[in-house]
């Protein structure tokens, strides 16, 4: 039994862990949100973070984390180049891993995604289409970050020099090799994410559906489990699923 402590303890996905936490055999060892309750001790009585709350608050968790001497799992969105920086330079002291999804069916969609883009030709366009509640702040989402990301390593090729996003008006042609991105918002859509493979006169599409925000903090502790005695390095969720 693992002692875990949530950062960002008080939001939807904070509540599911704890239940997760829980059912899964683990102690939750407490939480903090926005301004409650100090990183630094939560950590100290801590075996692992887990942090889903807000890319300003990643340094701090990472910075009590290393203090601690324990792993954290980063599962925040939104996150940009600094951030990553941040999470390379605690993974030389510590255990981190970071995902732009904790679902166990996402992480193997990517690897599904990865392995149709290697093997399907450039004249296969991609497309990848999120839908998410009318309360997300990000977009595209992370997952579909991920997913895009693993077409792009498909491919050979960065997903930064060939992502198409926000298209309006008379934009042209479609840039040949690009993967394009589409987010849609509305009502309590938990997570919805497919990846079009768009070929000569056929069409693969390749979804994930998530029904409840349980599927994330389920996937979360699998992996909290997976990487509570790993030496220091920075890992993955392919790398909990043993892919």
């Amino acid at each position: 039994m693992a002692r875990i402590g949530i950062v960002g303890s008080e939001g939807r996905m904070g509540h599911a862990l704890a239940a997760a936490i829980r059912d899964g055999g683990h102690e939750v060892a407490g939480g903090v949100d926005r301004g409650h309750g100090d990183v630094a001790e939560l950590a100290a009585k801590s075996d692992a973070l887990v942090d889903f709350s807000a890319p300003a608050a990643l340094q701090a968790t990472l910075d009590a984390a290393i203090a601690a001497g324990i792993p954290v799992l980063v599962g925040t969105t939104g996150l940009e180049p600094e951030n990553h920086e941040a999470i390379d330079r605690a993974a030389a002291g510590i255990a981190v891993l970071q995902t732009g999804n904790t679902s166990l069916g996402v992480t193997m969609l990517a690897h599904l995604v990865r392995e149709a883009a290697s093997r399907l030709g450039d004249d296969w366009d991609i497309e990848v289409v999120e839908m998410h509640h009318r309360m997300k702040v990000d977009a595209p989402s992370g997952t579909a970050l991920l997913l895009g990301e693993a077409a792009a390593e498909g491919r050979g090729i960065e997903l930064a020099a060939h992502s198409e996003r926000g298209r309006d008006g008379i934009t042209g042609s479609r840039a040949d090799g690009a993967i394009g991105f589409a987010s849609l918002r509305g009502g309590t859509v938990a997570g919805e994410h497919t990846v079009y493979f768009a070929g000569p006169e056929e069409r693969l599409a390749l979804t994930h559906l998530a029904e409840n925000r349980a599927i994330f903090a389920r996937g979360a502790v699998k992996g909290l489990g997976w990487l509570i005695g790993k030496p220091a390095g920075r890992y993955t969720m392919p790398q909990v699923l043993g892919l």
